[in-house]
């Protein structure tokens, strides 16, 4: 059971708010088929590790919230660009490092 799944929107760290889901699931939520999706990302209208992302040769996942502000943003590319800045921010990879981490080896006795 997930605990984020009975919390309000407001209070779940806006992280876990962007989904990845197949291309079955973003058609249904855009409207868009599944072929049409794919010569998006083959023109590099969608972005990989953006919009989507490569699980393997043949998985792919649609990041839910940046597609459906892509759509919604076709003709304004700089807005989108903010969304996709907030997307980024989210990122444990883009985290500011703390204090520099203890040593936590085990302590060997001899």
């Amino acid at each position: 059971m997930n605990i984020l799944n009975n919390l309000p929107a407001e209070s779940i760290p806006y992280q876990h708010q962007f989904q990845f889901v197949g291309k079955r699931e973003i058609s249904k939520l855009t409207g868009l088929s599944g072929d049409t999706l794919k010569k998006y990302r083959l023109k590099g209208l969608l972005s990989e590790n953006i919009h989507w992302i490569r699980i393997n040769a043949k998985v792919v996942r649609y990041n839910v919230p940046l597609v459906k502000d892509w759509l919604q943003n076709i003709n304004d590319p700089q807005t989108h660009q903010k969304a996709i800045e907030v997307y980024l921010a989210t990122l444990l990879s883009s985290q500011e490092k703390g204090k520099k981490r203890r040593d936590c080896s085990p302590i060997v006795k001899s």
